[in-house]
């Protein structure tokens, strides 16, 4: 019963999370200045974010019931903080300040910080559910592509 109630923290954590970072990020899809933007061709359509993040954040809130279930610590809290705090900020970085070199580096900073949960926290019990941050990895790698080629092409 417990793990169901650290799921739904987990939930409405990093739901929230998204909803902040959508706050942060304004309009910034609409404006004139990221329409302008030499984008990667791969890009996907702007529906995919939304399914993708969906996806993602319900996997990683059932890895993060169990990890913080079998070993809730400071420093669990604290990798935990970090990742949420980089995930938040992208948004601001990126289409708030258009700081794109910065948004870069802060999101291959995110994808060390999810690859560490995956390889640190991923043995005995954790072994099978260390597969739920696959999704946030993958699209992770195809987020810094993305934000990697405005960096380098515009």
């Amino acid at each position: 019963m417990k793990q169901i109630y650290v799921l739904i923290l987990f939930l409405i954590i990093n739901f929230g999370g998204l909803a902040l970072g959508n706050l942060f990020m304004g309009d910034g899809v609409n404006e004139i200045w990221y329409k302008s933007l030499n984008k990667a061709p791969w890009t996907p359509p702007g529906w995919l974010f939304g399914v993708a993040w969906t996806v993602i954040m319900i996997c990683f809130s059932i890895y993060l019931s169990f990890l913080f279930t079998l070993r809730k610590s400071k420093f669990v809290i604290f990798i935990f903080i970090i990742a949420f705090l980089l995930n938040v900020s992208w948004n601001y970085v990126f289409f708030n300040q258009h700081f794109t070199s910065i948004a870069f580096f802060n999101l291959i900073a995110l994808t060390l910080v999810i690859i560490y949960l995956f390889i640190s926290f991923g043995d005995d019990e954790l072994s099978k559910m260390k597969y739920l941050l696959l999704p946030y990895i993958l699209w992770l790698c195809i987020a810094t592509s993305l934000n990697g080629y405005v960096v380098f092409n515009n």
